[in-house]
């Protein structure tokens, strides 16, 4: 509780997650809908188009899955051109403003679209990462969406390398 003079205020408590991002490290995102209202189609197009404007860019796409209300992110961070790796929790910031102005525009809404924290975690291993890429493909058939993973549109793999 937040006091002032003799008013006194309830606040919101919110999470604020530590984003651990190590350099050169594939790092596995979800973030969610602030909703459970699920996005049709056109918007998941949209949020699929804005995870991967900054591909080759800022971030190194491995995977990702546009679901009805989340979406996970494969992904290694890039460098700058001084060396540094670009910062998760700003890439993120882009992609949910971006895509929540999209698709505030498409659906003819207003408001935000994403709740504020997301989470991750580093993937510390070629087999960890194998594993997460099925659990993504096998995402929206395990909830029934599709028969196959190649049968779902908002599913993207970097097939180069899976």
């Amino acid at each position: 509780m937040l006091e002032m003079g003799d008013q006194v205020r309830k606040y919101a408590y919110r999470r604020r997650l530590p984003h651990y991002q190590k350099a050169d490290w594939p790092i596995f995102v979800t973030f969610c809908k602030l909703t459970k209202t699920p996005f049709p189609p056109p918007a998941r197009d949209i949020v699929l188009r804005h995870c991967l404007h900054h591909n080759t860019v800022k971030l190194q796409a491995h995977a990702l899955v546009v679901m009805p209300e989340h979406v996970h992110l494969l992904m290694t961070v890039l460098r700058d051109q001084d060396g540094w790796p670009f910062e998760l929790h700003k890439i993120l910031k882009a992609i949910k403003g971006a895509s929540a102005r999209s698709v505030n525009k498409t659906l003819g809404v207003e408001g935000p679209v994403w709740q504020d924290e997301s989470f991750d975690h580093v993937v510390r291993s070629w087999e960890s990462m194998r594993d997460n890429v099925e659990y993504m493909r096998q995402n929206p058939v395990r909830r029934g969406l599709v028969e196959t993973p190649e049968d779902y549109p908002w599913l993207w793999v970097d097939e180069q390398n899976f």
